[in-house]
């Protein structure tokens, strides 16, 4: 199986990519597991309360047993009192799921073959800008006829950076650091020649 992709702006040229990557079926059980995952991991799970054991006070019973015609307490820390202890406190958590390696870039190999599929992946030369304009980056974006991506490129380009950080649905990444959530998170991916290649040796 050859898999090839149409480079834009090139006169009709393509560029063969790596089966592995590119040629795989969808797996959407997989995908979801991982993106799940993902986005359990980014959950900082600091969220703490205290219980009646970590309030303060308390330690004597506040008032005799029985005679004073009120429910009977033990304690002035109890959940059922002002400034007493929560009920069921939270407690700081780990809210990360374990995904092997193999999973994690199956996922990606999956996305990215759906998106090639799907016509979604655009596959540019170059991808720069002389000066860090936001407007000089929406007419290249309109050029190729799209306003929802994520823009994928070999090495950092600030010009490119600055250009659309300021851009509602832009959003621009290394290749070696994209991640799956970032993937199906656009309507289009687009990618440099260079990032091509970085993408296809990490995922291979």
């Amino acid at each position: 199986m050859t898999v090839e992709l149409a480079i834009h702006n090139n006169d009709g040229a393509t560029v063969q990519v790596a089966d592995a990557v590119f040629g795989v079926d969808y797996r959407p059980g997989l995908v979801h597991q991982v993106v799940t995952a993902y986005l359990a991991g980014a959950r900082a799970g600091t969220k703490a309360q205290k219980g009646r054991s970590d309030v303060s006070g308390g330690g004597s019973k506040p008032y005799r047993q029985k005679g004073t015609g009120r429910a009977r307490a033990g304690t002035t820390r109890s959940p059922l009192w002002r400034t007493g202890g929560v009920t069921f406190a939270a407690r700081p958590r780990d809210y990360s799921q374990k995904v092997n390696r193999k999973m994690y870039r199956g996922a990606l190999r999956s996305i990215a073959s759906e998106l090639a599929r799907s016509g979604r992946l655009l596959l540019v030369p170059e991808l720069t800008l002389a000066q860090p304009k936001t407007k000089a980056l929406v007419a290249r974006l309109s050029e190729l006829g799209i306003s929802d991506a994520l823009i994928l490129i070999a090495e950092r380009d600030e010009n490119l950076a600055l250009a659309a950080r300021n851009l509602t649905g832009i959003d621009v990444m290394l290749a070696t650091q994209v991640d799956p959530v970032s993937l199906i998170a656009f309507d289009h991916v687009v990618l440099t020649e260079g990032a091509l290649r970085q993408l296809e040796d990490r995922l291979s």
